[in-house]
């Protein structure tokens, strides 16, 4: 009599759970999903010190706590602690909206992205994630586009002339970027055939990682979250040693926390983000028994694990490249964005679009062939782009070459002035 009650129970897990199974399941995910969410935020501003001080060779926060552990504690409670300062004529609503809006968006994009395979429990399969949406990829780019809106009015209300351009400067930035970043993504969308972030996760354990699929669109999708999240080298919008502080310049305690813990939480976030459409999500790599049933807990445990690598992956590589690369000037970054990114996805995805075409009219199949065959043509298309950016020519002003008898007057006059200064010293 166990052995049937037993196999019935594990029948029963892999089942769509109750309503009111899947309202408890929600309100569990959402608190335990939003505490390690803050968590990783917090503790990610501690990954940016010791990591910036281990690449310049210096200890970071190491005395409060073991190891310093206790330091993202501390700065807590000095800004709760500090006093709220308002400045003159500053627009008090907006003022104190601001950074509320600039931090939810990049919190809420998080509802969506499935972070493990599903959960078999004794009332019913759980999916691991809080809401999937069958338009989930299409929430992510609405939601986040939103954040523009709390730095936007954190420069207007302050009444600051810093806080104005450094808000002016996101939101064209973020304008910029944002239309590379969702023409990057159209591609992902004409592999999987479906809007959902699980069916994208499935079409890559199927066909392979859509990174190495979708090189050039991975690329553009990188890029363009540097530049959506505000960070280094795209970080024109704070520009310290021009603007003081940016769109923040005139906000104090908490509500200036709220600014640098928002642009962590859209860091993890993007990296979440790039993680679940290029690098397979929570696909194992080499393995297919994670992507098939029946689920287990140890398959939800080990799939959320490596999401969670991937995603520390790209935290740690943002914060590397922040410490590597200097800032741009503004018209290389606007240079960048329209006159290479832009049009460049734009013909990348008529290209990706004409080789899916092809195959499926060829009959080939989504699996590895048709994987290796379009990893092939990424191989042709990134040499390709490689090799017209290396000539010097479209990031203007970024970069650009002299002829060579320009070269050689220079020279000439160089050596004419030091036999000149030389002559006159003796």
């Amino acid at each position: 009599m166990i052995v049937p009650g037993f196999f019935q129970a594990d029948i029963v897990s892999q089942l769509e759970p109750s309503t009111g199974v899947f309202i408890v399941a929600t309100i569990v995910k959402m608190i335990v999903i939003f505490t390690i969410y803050m968590v990783g935020v917090a503790y990610s501003t501690f990954a940016e010190r010791r990591v910036s001080a281990w690449i310049q060779d210096r200890h970071g926060p190491n005395r409060v706590g073991p190891q310093g552990l206790l330091q993202v504690a501390a700065d807590g409670i000095k800004n709760i602690m500090k006093e709220e300062t308002y400045p003159n004529y500053a627009n008090r609503v907006l003022f104190v909206l601001a950074p509320g809006l600039a931090f939810v968006p990049a919190m809420l994009a998080w509802a969506v992205i499935p972070f493990g395979s599903p959960l078999p429990t004794p009332w019913g399969r759980i999916d691991l994630v809080v809401a999937d949406l069958p338009v989930g990829f299409l929430f992510t780019l609405a939601i986040t586009s939103v954040g523009v809106y709390g730095i936007v009015l954190a420069g207007w209300s302050s009444n600051n002339k810093y806080a104005l351009l450094g808000g002016l400067r996101s939101s064209a930035q973020m304008v910029s970027y944002e239309i590379a970043m969702g023409m990057s993504t159209v591609c992902v969308l004409l592999l999987a055939g479906n809007v959902s972030l699980n069916q994208v996760v499935a079409q890559q354990a199927q066909t392979g990682w859509n990174v190495f699929l979708l090189t050039v669109a991975a690329l553009v999708f990188l890029t363009s979250a540097f530049a959506e999240t505000n960070r280094v080298p795209f970080d024109l919008p704070e520009a310290e040693s021009e603007l003081i502080a940016g769109y923040h310049t005139e906000y104090s305690a908490m509500k200036f926390s709220m600014f640098p813990i928002s642009e962590y939480a859209n860091m993890i976030t993007a990296s979440a983000m790039m993680a679940t459409l290029y690098f397979g999500g929570w696909d194992i790599p080499f393995t297919h028994w994670d992507n098939e049933a029946p689920w287990t807990v140890l398959k939800s445990i080990l799939t959320f694990g490596a999401f969670a690598t991937k995603v520390l992956f790209f935290v740690f590589f943002y914060i590397w490249i922040r410490w590597t690369l200097p800032r741009f000037r503004y018209d290389q970054l606007m240079a960048l964005g329209w006159k290479v990114m832009l049009p460049g996805v734009l013909a990348y995805v008529v290209l990706i679009a004409a080789a899916v075409l092809g195959l499926d009219a060829a009959g080939v199949s989504r699996g590895p062939v048709f994987g290796a065959i379009l990893f092939a043509v990424n191989i042709v298309l990134m040499g390709v782009l490689l090799y017209v950016l290396d000539k010097g020519r479209l990031v203007s002003p970024a970069y650009a070459r002299l002829a060579a008898e320009r070269v050689a007057r220079l020279r000439a006059a160089s050596a004419r002035r030091r036999t000149i200064a030389g002559g006159g010293t003796a």
